[in-house]
């Protein structure tokens, strides 16, 4: 059983279809807390127990929902240094992927292109990102996509059992491609037509009147990270009811978690192997499920 440390709020999400991921799979013991508390609960001392540190928060971004500064404070900020140290294993599902935009060791965790407004990235000038939203809600008629995930390894063992492939009904995000590291292996591809006229601007990045604008973007919607000694699972999907219920993504997910978990994860992510290797996945779970 792994024990893992989940960090939510900031975001609207389904509490009863998110919570029940964890709750169905008896590989998990799982504790959550939301933020800000999670900052205290993140200190060394207390995280020392747990195997993952799962985010599902989406913080430090004053006028949106998150009551927070937009710089994380000094002790967070050395608490997370501290887990990368330690090598401790991290997960970033969605929106957490855009947690802290001001901070850029968030960035550098999540690898992420995605933004909120114009900035440079990795040397390059990106414009505001996209988004086609989920099930709570429709805006401009774009609502969360059916669309099919193909592994683009099919031997890392995140994607173990799901070689084939899945449908799942999700939000997307419409980002600039990301650019090519030794640090990061993309593992799933989504077939969705990521152009502009199928995403809708958010929000708070456009002036009234602003006309929005962006080239075609990623189709890799989940990858692997390494930073310091960490091993890091980020995936976009994971965002609507129809996924947290999705056998596939249940799986990948279980994966992913016994993967950051594993010593061959941390061994890559101390860069001692150049490749992830096979570990025992969390998937014996109800076939129902």
């Amino acid at each position: 059983m792994v024990k893992l440390l989940v960090v939510t709020r900031g975001h609207q999400y389904d509490y009863n279809g998110f919570h029940a991921i964890f709750d169905d799979n008896p590989a998990f013991d799982a504790t959550f807390v939301d933020q800000p508390a999670a900052q205290i609960i993140m200190r060394p001392e207390h995280v020392a127990t747990y195997d993952v540190v799962l985010f599902y928060d989406m913080w430090g971004l004053p006028g949106w929902r998150a009551t927070s500064e937009p710089t994380p404070p000094p002790d967070y900020v050395r608490s997370i240094e501290a887990l990368l140290e330690s090598g401790k294993g991290l997960i970033l599902l969605n929106h957490a992927l855009a947690g802290w935009p001001a901070w850029p060791l968030w960035r550098q965790l999540s690898g992420t292109t995605f933004t909120m407004e114009p900035r440079v990235i990795d040397g390059q000038e990106v414009p505001p990102s996209g988004y086609r939203c989920d099930g709570f809600g429709e805006t401009k008629g774009h609502r969360g996509a059916v669309h099919r995930l193909t592994p683009v390894d099919p031997g890392h063992p995140v994607v173990a059992g799901l070689e084939g492939g899945f449908e799942i009904n999700d939000e997307l995000y419409l980002r600039m491609p990301m650019a090519p590291s030794e640090d990061i292996i993309p593992l799933l591809r989504s077939n969705f037509s990521f152009v502009p006229e199928n995403f809708n601007p958010l929000p708070s990045a456009l002036k009234p009147g602003e006309p929005w604008t962006h080239p075609p973007g990623n189709d890799v919607i989940v990858w692997a990270k390494r930073v310091r000694n960490s091993p890091i699972l980020a995936s976009e999907a994971g965002d609507s009811p129809a996924a947290y219920a999705n056998p596939a993504f249940r799986r990948m997910l279980a994966n992913g978690v016994a993967w950051v978990a594993s010593e061959a994860a941390r061994a890559w992510a101390r860069g001692s192997s150049g490749r992830a290797e096979p570990v025992a996945t969390l998937s014996a779970v109800p076939a129902a499920l």
